[in-house]
């Protein structure tokens, strides 16, 4: 851990961002750089079953546009002389996290909760419980 990077998933909400201010405070404590992750998930219809006027093309390049600009609105409020580099994949966001987590070799996770508790935590995917479950670094999980 003390030598190796620190993944950061960020999906851009407020419980992220702090998480993030926890993933550079680890990252200047041990000296290492990190990642900064998005996971740009399958687009689903909504409630209203509109029809689209772009193909899904064009929405999935949209999306990835509009993560890309976030990222590096992100990049430029920060203030860190490490080494950040910013990953942005495309599918189920706690399996792009783990497969992101190997592939890059990573030291420690650090992502945030979103804290659903009772009906919703069940009919929701909790993507952090699944990632402290099966990763194979450390993992903070940040309120």
């Amino acid at each position: 851990m003390r030598t190796r990077q620190i993944l950061c998933p960020t999906d851009f909400s407020e419980t992220a961002s702090h998480a993030l201010k926890y993933a550079i405070e680890m990252a200047n404590f041990y000296k290492v750089g990190f990642r900064l992750l998005n996971v740009i998930e399958q687009p689903y219809g909504d409630e209203n079953y509109q029809i689209l006027a772009i193909t899904p093309e064009e929405l999935a390049e949209n999306m990835e546009e509009d993560a890309a600009a976030r990222m590096r609105d992100i990049l430029s409020e920060l203030n860190s002389d490490l080494p950040i580099e910013t990953v942005l994949r495309h599918g189920s966001p706690a399996t792009q996290i783990l497969e992101e987590a190997k592939d890059s070799d990573v030291g420690m996770i650090v992502m945030a909760s979103h804290g659903r508790t009772g009906l919703s935590h069940f009919l929701h995917a909790n993507v952090a419980e699944e990632i402290v479950n099966k990763a194979a670094c450390p993992v903070l999980v940040v309120k």
